[in-house]
């Protein structure tokens, strides 16, 4: 399936969640699951491919790996190593984490960059009924959602938004202390209703496609599929770009006042987890070779 690739790519980009994850969306867990940025590579939540189209994804799968290992892997490192000196010189600042989150939406986009072709290609080659099976599953994906982030009462979303959030900060702080927590809910409620303004864009941006999907055999497919995975934001509804700004803002404020308030055992736990990340990249074979 196509979202092979998502989970390949999963432990290599790793790294960069620490700071995207929680900067960048609230909803994003540090498992990296800003590889939403990557979407069409997680189509196969959406549609079934044929034997062909697997075969020529196995192949594709592993040239994108190859060079993502060799070409951009050697620069995760040196983030790496400056995230773990920001914790340990107490350098944790707004503007230190605007650096960090700058660099790695610049390495999210050169792969994002790297794959569109492949996906232009992939994508060019569907036909009529799996473009209605993926218009369909689209459909279901935002019902899933809303019944899930929307419906839900806004205090009970709120909760749920500090629960997330503690459960992504722990693998990383160890157990947070009441003052973190407190911390931790005032931040989701900072949120407020922002769950709506992220669903209805994401069916925003899946109309966008699902209407390219429909020129797909004709020359303005492949510049408008480079704008849907490139330049998404280009495509963001207004009350989404206000969401997603404050949404920036309040989660770097949580970050430093999380590290403000947390302990020397949490610094060092916090610092050996960045450690034990940088090594596992390190050690991986297509690095060495």
């Amino acid at each position: 399936m196509l979202k092979r690739l998502t989970k390949a790519l999963r432990p290599i980009l790793i790294g960069l969640s620490v700071v995207v994850a929680v900067v960048a969306c609230s909803r994003i867990d540090l498992a990296y699951r800003n590889l939403d940025t990557l979407v069409p590579w997680s189509l196969g939540d959406y549609l079934d491919m044929n034997r062909e189209q697997k075969t020529w994804l196995d192949q594709r799968l592993q040239q994108h790996l190859a060079w993502h290992c060799k070409t951009q892997l050697p620069g995760y490192l040196d983030w790496l190593d400056k995230m773990r000196e920001m914790v340990a010189r107490d350098q944790v600042t707004d503007q230190a984490l605007q650096q960090r989150t700058a660099e790695a939406r610049q390495a999210i986009a050169r792969v994002t960059e790297a794959i569109t072709p492949s996906a232009t290609e992939l994508l060019r080659g569907m036909n009529d009924a799996q473009v209605e099976e993926m218009r369909q599953a689209f459909r279901e994906d935002i019902r899933e959602r809303q019944s899930k982030y929307v419906e839900t009462p806004l205090p009970k979303q709120i909760q749920n938004r500090a629960n997330r959030m503690e459960k992504r900060l722990t693998p990383w702080l160890g157990e947070l202390n009441a003052a973190q927590r407190q911390r931790v809910m005032s931040w989701a409620q900072a949120l407020g209703d922002q769950n709506r303004q992220w669903i209805a864009n994401r069916a925003h941006w899946q109309q966008q496609l699902v209407l390219a999907m429909e020129q797909r055999a004709t020359p303005n497919f492949e510049p408008r599929l480079a704008q849907l995975l490139q330049r998404k934001e280009s495509l963001w509804t207004p009350e989404y770009r206000a969401a997603f700004q404050n949404s920036e803002l309040q989660a770097r404020s949580l970050l430093v006042d999380l590290m403000r308030e947390s302990s020397p055992a949490q610094r060092q736990y916090l610092q050996e987890r960045l450690v034990k990340v940088r090594t596992s990249f390190s050690e991986l074979k297509c690095l060495k070779g």
